[in-house]
């Protein structure tokens, strides 16, 4: 027993030892650890980036869309959607995700930011052509929407125009295909600066690079290249821009305040044509400048309801189209249908331009005008209801009336009146459904008129990408309804 006592004892004397040890190779204070810290500067969401002064904050949504018949936030135009025939397709979705990267620090100039908005997404594919037929493939598209630096009243980057309404080209929802106003909701690469003034008095000017828009300039044709094939689909002339020479010229001055907010904007729009011909010694028109006027209105918190708003504008332009038909409407288009006076089916067409000239002459503007308005009305804190609505008027000057109208019927046979002039409307209503805080259930449907001013009929040469034969076909006004059903969960 004495000998199990003394290994006990000692066994236990050598573990305290090693114990003793090991205890004191450990430091004798743990390294704090830096947490991630709340910063409550600019709003919720924003925390300091660790071992700096800088706040950030992320955000986005994840969208998915279903529509019926138009198309995805726009209208029946176009191969396939134009086409009305067994290439178009009668539903189609898309699957997007948005996320947005904030920054901002204090300085002794002010607050540094910077902000970026991507955008991934995945939509339905489409069909021309047929026997073979041509299908997109599916793939996801990237798109960059915001990307800029602020400071001290400086914007550098892309971002929105200072030109545009706040609420874009969607006065209570709506397409992305609503007349009446400008739209750079996806960005315009920009240098702009912005005076405060107080009580939410501001003023802007800015410089905009309008060919990095969603869809760049409008067009600017030598409508002596006009061919039969390109003006049944609204393509009037060659588009014959030279290289960009100056940037738009933007300035806008806004009050925002409690009851709501009033702008007005204008623009200066140059336009450089390239040559006449496929060379120099063609020559060349000179360059001609074209402008944009557009006034804003927001109302806000009407006797109607708590948070119910109207927002309403109205917009000019000579020689800048795409401040009314803005950046993601389409700048040709072609719709058919049936007709009802014996020949093949209809068609509507339209084109849009800064300018037009003929090879030897100088460019003639085109002008347009038009309005947009949306009113929203919340029945609860959980549902809203709106209706909206715009309306788009184009006019070609009397030098391309006359060159376009001569090609119609030299190319094409046209019987009947000839007019390039087109008006553009929508109207629309939505439902809203929000039953947790940033999850919303949207129902909206729309419907769409192209009055076009051709009648008569006209001898196409068929249209591969539509499946049109060569045929006879009336000119006629055509109309389009969408619906769509969208679920968004913000963050």
């Amino acid at each position: 027993m004495k000998l199990v006592k003394s290994l006990l004892l000692g066994s236990a004397a050598g573990l305290i030892a090693v114990g003793g040890a090991q205890a004191a190779d450990l430091p004798v204070k743990a390294k704090a650890v830096e947490y991630v810290k709340i910063c409550s500067l600019y709003g919720a969401g924003f925390y300091y980036m660790p071992g700096t002064d800088t706040c950030i904050k992320f955000g986005g949504y994840v969208r998915a869309d279903a529509w019926v018949l138009g198309g995805d936030y726009g209208f029946r135009q176009g191969a396939n959607q134009g086409s009305n025939n067994r290439l178009t397709n009668y539903w189609g979705s898309r699957a997007r995700m948005d996320l947005t990267i904030d920054t901002r620090t204090a300085t002794e100039y002010g607050v540094v930011r910077t902000y970026a908005d991507m955008v991934f997404t995945w939509d339905t594919t489409s069909v021309t052509n047929s026997n073979p037929s041509t299908i997109s493939t599916g793939s996801a598209s990237l798109g960059l929407y915001h990307a800029f630096i602020q400071f001290a009243g400086f914007t550098f980057g892309r971002t929105v125009s200072i030109f545009d309404a706040p609420w874009q080209s969607y006065p209570a929802g709506g397409p992305d295909t609503i007349p009446g106003g400008s739209n750079h909701v996806t960005g315009v690469n920009q240098v702009a600066y912005t005076a405060d003034f107080g009580q939410g008095i501001t003023a802007s000017i800015a410089l905009d690079d309008e060919t990095t828009s969603a869809g760049g300039n409008s067009n600017l044709w030598n409508l002596s290249g006009a061919t039969a094939a390109n003006m049944i689909t609204g393509v009037y002339g060659n588009n014959d821009w030279g290289g960009t020479r100056v940037p738009d010229i933007v300035g806008a001055v806004r009050v925002d305040q409690a009851w709501g907010l009033a702008q007005l904007s204008v623009a200066a729009h140059n336009m450089h044509a390239a040559y006449y011909g496929a060379t120099e010694p063609t020559g060349h028109p000179g360059d001609k400048w074209g402008w944009a006027i557009q006034g804003s209105l927001s109302i806000k918190n009407i006797p109607t309801g708590p948070g119910d708003s109207i927002n309403l504008q109205a917009v000019y332009t000579d020689g800048a189209s795409r401040y009314n038909f803005q950046s993601l409407f389409p700048q040709t288009f072609f719709m058919y249908s049936g007709s009802g006076i014996g020949a093949y089916q209809s068609l509507g067409i339209a084109g849009i331009a800064d300018g037009v000239f003929v090879t030897g002459s100088g460019i003639e503007t085109v002008k347009s005008w038009g309005v947009r308005g949306g009113y929203t009305h919340n029945w609860t804190p959980n549902w809203a209801s709106a209706i909206y609505g715009g309306y788009g008027a184009l006019q070609y000057g009397s030098g391309g009336k006359a060159a376009i109208c001569a090609n119609m019927v030299g190319l094409l046979g046209l019987t009947g009146a000839c007019n390039p002039d087109f008006n553009f409307a929508v109207i629309g209503v939505n439902t809203v459904w929000t039953p947790v805080k940033n999850l919303a259930f949207t129902a909206d449907v729309n419907w769409s008129r192209l009055d076009q001013k051709f009648s008569g009929t006209i001898a196409s040469p068929g249209l591969a990408s539509a499946a049109k034969p060569a045929a006879l076909y009336e000119m006629k006004d055509q109309d389009s309804v969408t619906l769509l059903l969208r679920a968004q969960r913000n963050f």
